[in-house]
């Protein structure tokens, strides 16, 4: 795996040193250790393509002047079979390095001998990541915060594929706990309104169509005057069509049994195809999980009781007014919590330290990385602390948090579907908008930076749309391609030769940022950053743009230079292709 950057600065490395020891056999310079040193890429292009501080970094050192071991080292560089040409002394003593014309050359013979595979490294080799995402709560449809961190966790999960983790992606299904009781009694309450009279009026009425009888018995707010519910229920039109269906599947059935009866079998009955649908629509957002991983498991075998009997037993729990507290204060945590309630029912956090322990000792995985909401901020240092008093390794546990989203249309907050009258949820944000965009703009901001998506700028087919942007640059070289193709000016596999004569700032610049990729690449792995990837396909396309303003491939004026700039193309395309790739966002060849 080719990283045309990592292997120009190894070379400088090895050229710099190799010249310090000549000098020091040559008695130029005192025979001591070197320090450490840089090289880096210099913001300014214009002072050359690499830089570095070693005469500045060795001046102590060697007992000399900055400039004067600058002048040393230029002197005992030996440039022959390099990829540099000649370095120049700047200021007091820094060092810049300037490539030839082979480099260029190379990095795009990389991308095209690479293909698919450009940008892949093998910084996680060896290495299991776990990557658990919207974990929605399955009582409900999922909202638009649920769409950001589908397309955010499943970014992440790609991006450690690409540097060599063995990744999987998991869904953790809260199927116990205060929000199944919560679903049983507004589906009991719902339920029960149907088998009565008023809702049996409306139920005769629309017997073929639930979405109808939802929308009759569903008032401002989800509160009908004729359908009253209470506060501590789920107001959905969801549960209203759960309730329907099932009493269109079973009449009035459990109207006669007792409330826990009747709560359990509308749970079993609905719950199972809310989580259905949930895999469903996110299967239809291009998400794939490996692992379903049901919050129930860890009640039923004992876990969630195992762990308040561990922490008791290891001395770092107390009862306070029949509630049993953890001292979490005394691992880092801001605050003490409760581990079991006074009435002997687990909080919602102890199967999360269950779960937790599941994935990294039970599991084993060497890093567990979670997407959540930026409201869990107080959570993740108490769920760390619970862990840490169990002897886990809390540093294989990272988490992401991320903030809300605000949806726009026409300059202003939008908070119905313009079709169905319904909030926007991932399904019906999906209605509105392409599959590309919705992807693309969730993964335009760091996770942790509020977004605002604007609805109409994400089907504006213009270049102001980022992802059509993008899309439209890989189109047109596309275009230029089946052109050359059709005139007999060029043919895929013919080895490319070395970047000819003169070059145009526009080619150099353009190829040094495809020589990025992996490193940008490995960044935004290392960050849990897939926005790196938008902002690096959007500038590549912006590159490509102007290089293709000022270079022309067909007209080009020798036949050489125009199979480079051919071949130029061609890479540029599959960069942008292994970049969308990345975040599963298309590159179509015609628009």
């Amino acid at each position: 795996m080719t990283n045309m950057m990592d292997a120009a600065q190894a070379q400088l490395r090895d050229m710099l040193l190799a010249a310090l020891g000549r000098l020091t056999a040559e008695g130029a310079i005192a025979d001591e250790p070197i320090p450490a040193f840089k090289i880096e890429v210099p913001a300014d292009k214009s002072h050359g393509d690499f830089a570095s501080n070693i005469a500045m970094a060795s001046a102590k050192a060697l007992h000399k002047a900055p400039r004067q071991i600058a002048e040393l080292l230029i002197g005992a560089l030996d440039f022959s079979g390099s990829y540099f040409t000649r370095a120049e002394i700047a200021g007091p003593g820094f060092m810049n390095f300037f490539l030839e014309q082979k480099w260029f050359s190379d990095t795009v013979q990389a991308v095209l001998n690479e293909g698919n595979d450009y940008g892949k490294s093998e910084d996680g080799k060896g290495k299991r990541a776990l990557v658990e995402f919207v974990s929605a709560n399955p009582t409900g449809p999922m909202h638009v915060g649920n769409a950001r961190g589908a397309a955010l966790g499943d970014g992440i999960a790609a991006l450690l594929e690409w540097t060599g983790w063995d990744t999987q992606r998991e869904f953790y299904v809260n199927d116990a706990g205060n929000q199944v009781e919560k679903f049983g009694k507004s589906l009991s309450l719902r339920y029960m309104q149907i088998c009565g009279g008023k809702g049996q009026a409306v139920y005769t009425a629309h017997a073929d169509d639930p979405e109808a009888i939802a929308n009759a018995m569903y008032g401002e707010d989800g509160n009908h005057p004729d359908f009253p519910m209470p506060e501590d229920v789920y107001l959905g039109r969801d549960i209203i069509i759960h309730a329907a269906n099932y009493y269109k599947e079973h009449g009035d059935a459990l109207a006669s049994l007792s409330e826990e009866e009747r709560r359990a079998a509308l749970v079993g009955y609905a719950l199972p195809l809310n989580i259905a649908g949930l895999e469903r629509d996110l299967r239809s957002y291009r998400v794939e999980y490996d692992n379903w991983f049901h919050e129930s498991s860890v009640h039923a075998d004992g876990r969630v009781d195992g762990i308040i009997d561990e922490l008791t037993k290891r001395g770092f729990t107390y009862e306070q007014e029949g509630a049993v507290w953890f001292k979490a204060e005394q691992f880092g945590a801001d605050k003490d919590f409760v581990l079991r309630r006074a009435n002997g029912i687990p909080t919602y956090i102890v199967p999360d330290i269950a779960y937790h322990i599941d994935k990294l000792v039970t599991r084993g995985y060497d890093k567990a990385i979670n997407v959540l909401g930026a409201d869990h901020h107080g959570y993740v240092p108490r769920l760390k602390a619970a862990l840490k008093a169990l002897d886990v390794d809390t540093d294989k546990l990272d988490v992401v948090l991320m903030q809300m989203v605000m949806l726009f249309r026409n300059g202003q907050p939008a908070k119905l579907s313009k079709r169905s009258g319904k909030a926007i949820g991932l399904v019906t944000l999906l209605e509105d908008i392409p599959l590309d965009a919705a992807r693309f703009f969730f993964n335009m901001r760091e996770a942790n930076s509020h977004f605002e998506f604007d609805l109409d700028l994400a089907v504006e087919q213009s270049s102001k749309n980022p992802v059509y942007y993008v899309q439209y640059a890989h189109a047109r070289i596309c275009s230029i391609l089946r052109y050359l193709k059709s005139e007999g000016l060029y043919a895929e596999g013919t080895p490319i030769s070395e970047l000819p004569g003169a070059q145009t700032s526009q080619e150099i610049e353009l190829i040094r940022y495809l020589a990025e990729f992996p490193m940008i690449v490995s960044a935004a792995a290392k960050a849990y950053d897939p926005s790196r990837m938008t902002k690096y396909a959007t500038e590549l396309a912006t590159l490509f743009h102007k290089f293709y303003d000022a270079c022309s491939v067909k007209n080009a004026e020798t036949p050489e230079l125009r199979e480079f700039r051919t071949d130029l193309c061609r890479a540029v395309a599959q960069t942008l292709r292994n970049s969308m790739s990345i975040l599963k966002i298309d590159c179509p060849e015609r628009m």
